[in-house]
C-alpha cells in the first residue's frame, strides 16, 4: 500500500495492519513516526545489528504519554514497514489494529520500563549483537580504548536477571540507567535511548563500533594502551549533546537517503 510523503498528508492517513484486512486512521505525527521507526529497523538490519525476529526498537508517538510503536513478533527487521508496526500502550496492550503475530513480551519489559520512567525518551533500542554480548560478558566492561569508546566512558551497567519477563526488574533497570542515553546489560547486550529516533540510532551505532573495536584489539593479544584520564574526561565531555550538538540529527537525513536507495518499501 503506497502512501504519499508525510508533508503532503493532511490530518489522517489510511493504515493497513500486517494482516492487510483491518483499516484505521492515524494522525500525521503517528505516520511520520512510523516511517522514521521503520527506517531505523531497516538501518539496524543493514548494519548487521539485528537478531532474527527478536529484540525491539520502540518509539513513543508524539503528543501521547503512553502510546508506543513496536515490531510485530515474527517479522525480521528488513520486513518492517510503516504500516506493519504495532501500536501498543505501556502495558503492552495492542491498540487500534490487530496482528496475527502479536508482540514479543520478553524484551518489552525493558522498553516499557524506560518509556514509563523517562519522558524525555522517544526511542529505545535493544540489541544482542556479537560484539555487544562479548563486551557485556567481560568483567572490565567497555574500556576507553578509542575516541569512539570515550564517548561512553561513563556508561552504566545492569546486572543480568535472566530473560526479561519479570516486571519487578523494571525498577532496577531504570535506576541503573539513570539519565544516561545508553547502558550495557551484563551477559546480555546493549541498550540505547534518545529524545528522537535519530539520536537513539546514532548512540547505538557508535556504541556498537566501540564494542567491536575493543573485541578486535583484545583479540590481538598485545598490551592495550589508553590515554590519561584527563584526556578521556575531555573527550567524553565533547561528545555530550549539550556540548557541541546532539549527535544523530545531522546524520539522519543521510541514513534516510541510504534506505531510500537500498529499498524504499519501509515507507509503505
Amino acid at each position: 500500500m503506497q502512501h504519499a510523503q508525510p508533508h503532503s498528508r493532511q490530518h489522517t492517513t489510511p493504515l493497513n495492519d500486517v494482516t492487510d484486512n483491518v483499516s484505521t486512521l492515524v494522525s500525521e505525527q503517528e505516520w511520520e513516526t512510523r516511517v522514521q521507526l521503520a527506517a531505523c529497523y531497516r538501518l539496524v538490519a543493514h548494519f548487521g545489528m539485528s537478531d532474527l525476529i527478536y529484540n525491539h526498537i520502540t518509539a513513543r508517538i508524539p503528543g501521547t504519554e503512553d502510546h508506543l510503536l513496536i515490531n510485530a513478533y515474527g517479522l525480521m527487521y528488513d520486513e518492517i514497514t510503516a504500516s506493519n508496526l504495532v501500536k501498543i500502550d505501556l502495558a503492552g496492550n495492542v491498540l487500534g489494529n490487530t496482528t496475527e503475530h502479536g508482540i514479543n513480551a520478553a524484551g518489552y519489559v525493558i522498553h516499557s520500563a524506560v518509556h514509563a520512567a523517562r519522558h524525555d525518551v522517544q526511542c529505545v533500542i535493544h540489541t544482542h549483537t556479537r560484539a555487544g554480548m562479548a563486551i557485556s560478558s567481560l568483567k572490565c566492561g567497555l574500556l576507553p580504548l578509542t575516541q569512539t569508546a570515550m564517548r561512553f566512558a561513563k556508561i552504566p551497567y545492569h546486572d543480568y536477571e535472566s530473560v526479561a519477563i519479570d516486571l519487578s526488574e523494571r525498577d532496577r533497570l531504570v535506576a541503573d540507567l539513570g539519565a544516561y542515553d545508553s547502558m550495557i546489560l551484563r551477559n546480555h547486550g546493549l541498550l540505547a535511548v534518545g529524545p528522537s529516533i535519530a539520536q537513539a540510532f546514532n548512540t547505538l551505532y557508535w556504541l556498537e563500533m566501540a564494542c567491536k573495536s575493543q573485541v578486535d584489539a583484545m583479540a590481538c593479544g598485545s598490551e592495550l594502551t589508553m590515554p590519561p584520564q584527563a584526556v578521556i574526561d575531555k573527550t567524553h565531555h565533547l561528545y555530550q549533546p549539550t556540548t557541541r550538538r546532539p549527535f544523530g540529527e545531522l546524520e539522519w537525513p543521510a541514513m534516510i537517503r541510504l534506505m531510500d536507495r537500498k529499498d524504499p518499501s519501509y515507507k509503505n
